[in-house]
């Protein structure tokens, strides 16, 4: 009988010991998944310690936070980056950076009437730190103190790379979107290479100084203020507004209509649109950058054919550009640092009425003179004297 009972009891706890070890498992297995999300996120997350001083608590506490998620950014950047020699960040204000800023927690807080330290851990937004890195690669200062980002000057190594700011804005027939998330075409975007071509399409930040400039609506209506500020301070001469319409059907994406618009200085320069259906089976995100790889390359492709379309004769002009302010030359100069036919503008002389300068470029003098009407200037005159000013203030003299 004892031997019987303890049979039936073995055999009844049998179960039960397999079910807690499958419960154990289980347990470790939910427990592994948020470990491995945490320590992704880890990468994106720096501790610093912070002091500051000031006339209250208050404001010693605020410049402290300010200056700690400051340092903070730039060693989490370092760390993404692996090079913290040669780590340039573009620069960011206050309220940019903390608009990177996910989160943070403070620990081992001391405070007077005017002193405060603490240790401050800050969790930055990883999509968007993506996008800063990328930017801080190609930040590269140049003599006066500037980034390529910021100046939209190009380095000696990159003196025939074209860099086009793309603007991916996105319509799915109940809202317009630049900016805000979601953005799945903007995120379409993101993923692709920049490429090594003679083409660098990029994407702007996004940052409050990149809000500040230009919204959908205004990418959309094609305002040529905005657009040549927003593609100036991201380091291109030109920037496309791609904007992407969803054809939808019972609630799936069945089709996108894509408008590309191509701006050089602010001026419309080029138009295209093409109309992408979805194959069966395809994922939402993976046509989305199907639609993005082909309207990159209509964009490389279009650039390369107005380049090709020059001939490679080279030459040199030496022009007087009439003036009534420095302003009036530096818009005059930022114009012909736009036009990809010009290789390259020496000033010779300045003085109160008058700039002269040496242009050289590739094409025919017709050809420059079509590249100068595209943003506003007029080349007229001839041997010896020829003069570049805006368009119509020959006649208003």
């Amino acid at each position: 009988m004892a031997l019987r009972a303890v049979t039936a009891i073995a055999k009844t706890q049998l179960p039960r010991r397999c079910a807690c070890r499958l419960l154990l498992l289980l347990a470790l297995a939910i427990q592994a998944v948020p470990a491995r999300a945490e320590a992704s996120d880890e990468a994106y997350s720096a501790t610093v310690k912070v002091d500051a001083t000031a006339d209250t608590a208050a404001a010693a506490r605020e410049s402290a936070r300010t200056d700690g998620q400051r340092r903070a950014l730039t060693a989490v950047i370092e760390r993404l980056s692996g090079s913290p020699e040669t780590t340039k960040l573009p620069k960011l204000d206050d309220k940019a950076i903390t608009d990177l800023v996910d989160s943070f927690e403070v620990a081992n807080e001391r405070m007077s009437a005017v002193h405060y330290v603490a240790d401050y851990t800050f969790h930055f937004r990883p999509s968007k730190i993506r996008r800063l890195v990328r930017v801080a690669d190609s930040a590269v200062p140049d003599s006066g103190g500037k980034t390529t980002a910021e100046s939209g000057a190009k380095t000696s190594g990159d003196a025939d790379i074209r860099s086009i700011v793309v603007l991916p804005v996105y319509n799915d027939g109940a809202s317009l979107v630049l900016w805000d998330d979601p953005n799945e075409w903007r995120s379409a975007w993101a993923q692709r290479s920049p490429g090594s071509g003679p083409t660098r399409l990029t994407l702007p930040l996004g940052d409050a100084k990149d809000l500040a400039l230009i919204d959908a609506a205004k990418a959309q209506s094609g305002v040529s203020e905005a657009l040549n500020s927003v593609a100036q301070r991201n380091g291109g001469s030109e920037a496309v507004v791609a904007v992407a319409t969803t054809r939808r059907q019972g609630g799936d994406l069945a089709g996108i209509e894509v408008s590309v618009k191509r701006y050089r200085s602010g001026r419309l320069v080029d138009t295209q649109g093409r109309s992408f259906d979805a194959n069966p089976g395809e994922g939402e995100a993976d046509f989305l950058r199907r639609v993005a790889d082909a309207a990159a390359a209509d964009i490389e492709n279009s650039s390369r054919s107005n380049t090709d379309s020059h001939t490679n004769q080279q030459a040199s002009v030496t022009v007087i550009v009439p003036i009534n302010s420095l302003s009036d030359w530096l818009r005059v100069r930022d114009r012909l640092a736009s036009i990809t036919s010009i290789r390259k503008v020496n000033l010779l002389s300045l003085n109160r009425q008058e700039a002269r300068i040496e242009v050289k470029y590739v094409g025919s003098q017709d050809q420059l003179k079509s590249s100068l009407s595209e943003v506003s200037l007029d080349l007229g005159g001839g041997d010896p004297v020829w003069r570049i000013q805006s368009s119509g203030a020959a006649s208003s003299r």
